[in-house]
Order: C-alpha cells, then structure tokens, then sequence
C-alpha cells in the first residue's frame, strides 16, 4: 500500500544532510511552507544551499533559518526587500553566498532540471553582469544566454491538500512555486492542510501527481 504521509514535522525533514540543496516554495510568505522550515531549524542541518524567491521575511521562518547560520548560499530573485533585514546584513558581513537569477529564469531553470534538460537558452540578462562569464548565442537573431538546471535534494512546499499517493491541490496564489520545485527534487516534502481520503480529490484540480511527491504531512 502507497501511504507517503507523516505523522510529524520532525519526521518529514529528519534525513535533510549538511550541505543539502533545499528547494523552499513561497512568493513571499504566500505558499511558505514555514511549519517545514521551522522544522528544519530544530533538525539542525547546516551549510545549506537554499533555492527560494526571495531571501527570507521579518525573522521567522526562512529568515530564522538564515539569522542561525545554517545558510551557506541563497539562490534567490529578490535577496532585498524591506523587511528582508536578516539576510541583508550577513551578506554586507560576508557570511553568506549569494547567487541573483532573475525571477523567470530561476523558475525555467527548475523546470529544465524537471524535464531532464542539460541546459536552456534563455534571453534574460542577455547584455548584463548577470550574463558575465557564459556562454552566449545568437539564434534565428535573438540574443541568449545558457542557464543550467537548479536541482534539489529536497522541495519544501505548502499545498492546500493532499491524499497518501502525494496527489496536491492549492489555495490560489500560493500555487506560485511549488509545482516547479515538486518536479525539480530527488525528495519533496509537502506540508498541506488536511489529508485527505483517496478519491475526494477532483482529478481535474490535482495541480501535482503524487509521483513527484515523497512525503505528505498535514499542519
């Protein structure tokens, strides 16, 4: 029998290694999978590679995780905001790596690694910093730039729910990056609502097949 739920937090991150990419979802704080995060807090992995739209908000949840020195690299689209203060001034101190992508390019480079891609061209940044040191080609007369896949070891999403085979549905526009990054992961880990029973989720509003999801814990 398929049963991928958890019955703890602390259950579903305990196997998260030193040194582990970490595919966080959210746009801001909808769709922050922060009862995860704070469970990988109190797990205690360190040297972390965290892949997530912006680098944290306030001082909870993955900015929590950043002010305890867990993060040894961001890749992030937006690493400043007003509230992003944590993040900001260990970067200023040179504690921790930072790797800007711009926000479309770091979800095709999800996508490519969900596809089994090797490599896409993208014409964002083409002409910029960002651009400094890869390899451009002109095609059918439009400038690009070649990105390479973001792949984790481990997808940290929210979803509204879920059933045991990892199926998932979401709540509006907390379905942002958690599709791309359940598909970008070795293990994805998806906190939902409530689990639900097989067959009392629509087929047609299943946003995730459960083939991409590892573990299902409801919060």
């Amino acid at each position: 029998m398929i049963d991928k739920s958890r019955y703890t937090l602390a259950e579903s991150v305990a196997d998260i290694a030193d040194g582990a990419v970490v595919l966080v979802g959210g746009f801001g704080m909808a769709g922050m999978p922060s009862e995860l995060v704070d469970a990988l807090i109190e797990q205690g992995a360190r040297d972390l590679t965290i892949v997530s739209n912006n680098a944290g908000n306030g001082e909870t949840g993955l900015a929590a995780l950043i002010n305890k020195g867990r993060v040894k690299k961001m890749i992030c689209s937006f690493p400043r905001q007003a509230d992003s203060h944590v993040f900001d001034a260990l970067y200023r101190a040179g504690r921790i790596e930072l790797e800007l992508v711009p926000q479309g390019n770091l979800a095709c480079r999800m996508e490519a690694a969900g596809a089994g891609l090797g490599a896409i061209f993208t014409p964002t940044a083409y002409g910029t910093e960002l651009a400094e040191g890869k390899e451009c080609r002109t095609i059918d007369g439009k400038h690009y730039v070649l990105e390479y896949p973001i792949q984790g070891d481990y997808a940290l999403i929210k979803a509204h729910q879920g059933d045991r085979w990892g199926n998932l549905i979401y709540n509006k526009s907390a379905r942002n990056f958690g599709p791309i990054m359940a598909r970008a992961a070795r293990c994805t880990i998806a906190q939902v609502s409530d689990i639900v029973g097989l067959g009392e989720l629509d087929p047609e509003a299943v946003v995730t097949p459960g083939i991409f999801v590892q573990r299902v814990v409801a919060v």
